[in-house]
């Protein structure tokens, strides 16, 4: 049995009106990863007794904040009282990690968290809350964000930060094998618009596809062998080809290829030469990238 020394505790801070997707998706995430091994627990706490969701149904939670070690999360679904604000700012002064999911990035927002910082919320949201905290970079177009202990996310992305957040303390496999679990897809990161290569070709349930996705996304400024993948996947190169075209209409070169013309586009949109943003993707020069691009 593990101790508590050995438990991540993941506290969900509930507030009257909160919305079920955002409790519901990244508690499932955290469930599935402790039956897959992970140490995580999960428990909920809320400033009133039994609130009620905008659903209509009513929760129950305990009423105060367990004892919090630096590596526990605690994640924000709504607007918490003073109190409870004081107890967020202090987890993340300790070394904690403080998630607000929706309104919840308001009450990040309120105990100070959100300043100097990189933040997103839902798309309605966004022009708010930066005027309501100057001090903080709202990011426009991405899903969620993770910056200095601070994560942020909008309705209905709270799985998606979840397992980001597990990815971050566990790796990308691991979490890409707990979204499995879940037959959740597309699985999608922070930094990817809306409409992002990743996301397009996600849509599918093939999970040797998905791993070979995994693996290309990783790695997909390296220089990478059909050959090599194939070995570490434990396929021969005939069926991972046949598996990825049937699932993205796509050859996994021509998908790593996609993916290095996206980043150094969205390289050169925050200033990169396009020399620089070839050579980050694992190019040569821009004649190589204009080549991808065409």
């Amino acid at each position: 049995m593990r101790t508590r020394s050995t438990l991540t505790e993941v506290v969900f801070l509930l507030p009257q009106g909160l919305r079920l997707l955002d409790l519901a998706g990244p508690t499932e995430v955290y469930r599935t990863a402790a039956a897959h091994g992970l140490p995580y627990r999960v428990s909920f706490v809320a400033d009133e007794p039994d609130p009620v969701t905008a659903e209509g149904l009513v929760v129950r939670a305990g009423a105060t904040l367990p004892p919090l070690s630096p590596s526990d999360l605690v994640f924000v679904t709504g607007t918490v009282t003073t109190g409870t604000l004081d107890a967020l700012r202090l987890h993340h002064e300790g070394g904690g990690t403080v998630v607000g999911v929706d309104a919840g990035v308001d009450a990040l927002g309120r105990a100070g968290l959100l300043d100097g910082r990189r933040c997103t919320t839902h798309h309605d949201l966004r022009r708010d809350l930066a005027k309501r905290y100057p001090a903080a970079t709202v990011v426009e177009d991405v899903l969620h964000v993770v910056d200095s202990r601070v994560a942020t996310a909008g309705t209905g992305c709270g799985v998606d930060l979840a397992l980001r957040l597990i990815a971050l303390a566990h790796g990308a496999s691991t979490a890409a094998r707990i979204a499995r679990a879940m037959v959740v897809y597309p699985r999608r990161n922070g930094d990817e618009q809306a409409d992002s290569v990743p996301l397009r070709y996600r849509g599918h349930v093939d999970d040797l596809a998905h791993r070979l996705q995994d693996l290309v996304e990783a790695r997909f400024t390296e220089r990478l062998r059909l050959i090599d993948m194939s070995r570490e996947l434990g396929f021969s190169e005939r069926t991972l080809t046949r598996h990825f075209r049937r699932a993205t209409g796509l050859t996994p070169l021509r998908y790593q290829q996609l993916l290095r013309a996206e980043r150094a586009e969205l390289l050169i949109g925050r200033g990169a030469t396009v020399d620089a943003a070839a050579r980050a993707v694992g190019l040569t020069d821009a004649r190589a990238l204009r080549a991808l691009r065409v």
